[in-house]
């Protein structure tokens, strides 16, 4: 699964505290933290139809995680949503756009680790890309990786920072084994999540996720738990085994940036049917609807698209 190139953010320009810069303008300084040591925290947006699902759970999660590394300044909610508003209008975008928010802890006066060093405060980026969810509908294969998601021991999976490495060895390996991305264990041995999304498994009619001991608490998985709830469909989160996973009538993942897409073969290892199931699919219907009409509205319909 290789997510495609679209001809739309050929000219995009994204925002870096105050500037709108286009996509080949460089923004970011060489003593930035981020580039320094993936010092940063991030979060992923859909915009559907103007307005964004779930907005207010990722600023609060982009705050919990600045705050626990101690950035000594955190942009205001209006702040960096009006931030978002900008960067979609200098874009004209209003439907079918992943937004990728990221605030780092800023410049230092000099290379080096130390926080101390870092005096101008922090870099608030927002990237808006015309992008529809990434997974193939038809059913995604992983590979177990062997390299493991780390407990909160290593570092606190609560933090939603920009250190990437895991996940992207992890889905090195599944590059390598032609799979579309891989599935990451605990410490312990137990399933964590994908090197980019949330796992469920369907057994017996019933939803069941693994716990979030060692992976970010997901804003998608959390709404499917929800309307799982409220749909009365019964759901469990507990640890669950890789052997379970193989057997599992159904297995999907879930994500912002993907939403809700079937898991069809997982180490070789046919899962169900093989094809795409119809607890998968109502949890997809369920998700997408809600999504469009549950959204915080940032931005209205371009007037060209409406005379259109």
């Amino acid at each position: 699964m290789l997510q495609r190139y679209d001809e739309r953010n050929r000219d995009l320009r994204y925002w870096v505290n105050g500037r709108l810069l286009h996509r080949d303008e460089p923004g970011i300084s060489p003593f930035d933290s981020v580039v320094q040591g993936g010092d940063g925290v991030w979060e992923g947006l859909r915009l559907y139809r103007g307005a964004i699902f779930g907005l207010g759970a990722h600023l609060a999660r982009l705050r919990r995680s600045a705050a626990v590394l101690g950035f000594a300044e955190i942009p205001a909610d209006e702040t960096i949503i009006e931030a978002v508003r900008e960067t979609l209008q200098a874009n004209s975008m209003y439907d079918g756009v992943h937004v990728r928010l990221t605030l780092t802890r800023g410049r230092k006066v000099t290379s080096g680790m130390d926080p101390r060093l870092n005096r101008d405060g922090p870099t608030l980026i927002v990237l808006a890309e015309h992008k529809p969810p990434v997974y193939d509908t038809g059913g995604l294969t992983l590979i177990t990786a062997s390299v493991r998601r780390p407990g909160p021991d290593v570092l606190d999976p609560k933090i939603h920072h920009n250190n990437l490495l895991n996940s992207i060895l992890a889905k090195i390996e599944a590059n390598a084994a032609g799979a579309d991305d891989a599935l990451m264990l605990d410490q312990r041995g137990f399933v964590a999540e994908t090197n980019a999304t949330h796992l469920f498994t369907v057994v017996d009619g019933a939803l069941v996720t693994p716990t979030t001991a060692a992976c970010p608490e997901g804003i998608t998985r959390q709404t499917v738990l929800e309307l799982a709830a409220t749909d009365s469909i019964p759901a469990t989160v507990r640890d669950v085994s890789l052997a379970e996973m193989y057997t599992a009538a159904e297995v999907f993942c879930t994500g912002t940036m993907g939403e809700i897409a079937a898991v069809t073969t997982i180490d070789g290892r046919t899962i169900g049917t093989g094809r795409v199931g119809p607890m998968t699919q109502r949890i997809a219907r369920r998700y997408q609807e809600h999504a469009a009409l549950h959204g915080e509205r940032v931005i209205d319909e371009p007037a060209a698209a409406v005379q259109d």
